[in-house]
């Protein structure tokens, strides 16, 4: 008689592959980055502004996922008009920068919790709050790239302008970040950051990804921005402690919704929001260093 196969998540199914301390295939973390990366570059050496095409698809798939998410605690977030809106708030903060994107944050927010009204009373507050929560959260942040690549002109631009070099920089600094806070992660990590959010987390971690962090940021500022060094040691600081927090607050996300991946999209990463959580937490900040003591 053929033996049925145990079924996926009982005692005698087969364990889940183990990857060790790294926490992940990285053979295959690897290729997906350089697939990435190589996407990003073409569309910036090509023409800057179809980068912006490249930021609005990833607005779009991260909010599917966090809808994806947060259906796990029975919140249904509106996704027409908050991928829209997104979308729309990409696009005037490149073309027509900060004052444009808060208004287009302001108006998204409203149409959100009008759309909402559809749906009558149960539940309102709470889809309210999550959806006006993950506008901030993904695109309004994700609007900062939009600003950063608008520097030195969102039309009529040089094609090694500002606004490239400022993209490459904060792309440069964050994966210094991780790429420190991996190696010293990997061979020297013994005291957790933070265990119950974050275990594979520790300071010896975040003490690699600082040094990688902050020589990055002394190197891009001076050699590519033509700055300050102090101001790259800065750069460094705030992309470093910001793509720290925005890693655990993610991590606290999927804990509460209990999810390990917000989804399987990159191989070897799991979601998008998985690997844009640091990035829409430093973009914010280092548009602001950079546009006020750099540009």
């Amino acid at each position: 008689m053929t033996e049925t196969p145990p079924p996926v998540g009982s005692p005698t199914a087969p364990p889940a592959k183990d990857h060790g301390r790294a926490g992940r295939n990285l053979p295959a973390a690897v290729a997906s980055a350089v697939v990435l990366l190589a996407a990003i570059a073409a569309s910036l050496a090509v023409w800057k502004t179809a980068f912006m095409l490249i930021v609005a698809a990833a607005v779009v798939v991260a909010l599917w996922e966090l809808r994806q998410g947060l259906l796990a605690k029975n919140i249904d977030l509106p996704e027409q008009p908050l991928m829209v809106g997104g979308v729309v708030m990409v696009v005037v903060a490149y073309f027509w920068g900060a004052p444009a994107l808060v208004t287009a944050t302001a108006v998204t927010a409203l149409v959100v919790m009008l759309w909402l009204l559809r749906r009558g009373i149960d539940g309102y507050v709470q889809t309210a709050t999550a959806s006006v929560f993950t506008l901030v959260y993904v695109p309004f942040l994700g609007s900062f790239v939009a600003l950063l690549l608008a520097e030195g002109g969102a039309t009529g631009f040089d094609r090694f302008d500002e606004g490239v070099k400022a993209i490459m920089t904060f792309i440069l600094v964050t994966i210094a970040s991780d790429i420190g806070g991996y190696i010293a992660g990997v061979l020297f990590g013994r005291h957790p950051m933070a265990p119950v959010i974050s275990p594979k987390k520790s300071w010896e971690g975040f003490a690699g990804s600082l040094v990688f962090t902050v020589a990055a940021g002394v190197a891009l500022v001076v050699y590519l921005l033509e700055g300050h060094w102090w101001v790259g040691v800065a750069l460094g600081l705030i992309a470093v402690v910001m793509a720290t927090l925005g890693d655990l607050c993610e991590s606290v996300m999927k804990r509460d919704l209990g999810i390990k991946d917000m989804s399987q999209v990159i191989p070897g990463h799991g979601g998008l929001m998985d690997r844009l959580d640091s990035l829409l937490a430093t973009v914010a900040p280092i548009w602001l260093l950079l546009h006020y003591l750099v540009f």
